[in-house]
């Protein structure tokens, strides 16, 4: 069975996409107003974004 889509999945592709296109383009800056080198912490920035503007994303599982 194929999955739906949903508003909140568009929502979080759409704001994932804006932020590594501003991390491509050298304009993301982190809290702290340094521009973001790492790919990793540019992933970081646009989920938790995701998540703040109500997407359904999972939180990183934790190693125990």
């Amino acid at each position: 069975m194929a999955k739906k889509s949903t508003a909140s999945g568009s929502k979080g592709k759409s704001k994932i996409h804006k932020v590594m296109e501003e991390h491509k383009e050298g304009k993301l800056r982190s809290s702290s107003g340094k521009k973001v080198q790492s790919r990793k912490q540019a992933i970081a920035i646009a989920l938790s974004e995701a998540r703040q503007s109500g997407a359904k994303i999972p939180k990183k599982k934790s190693k125990s």
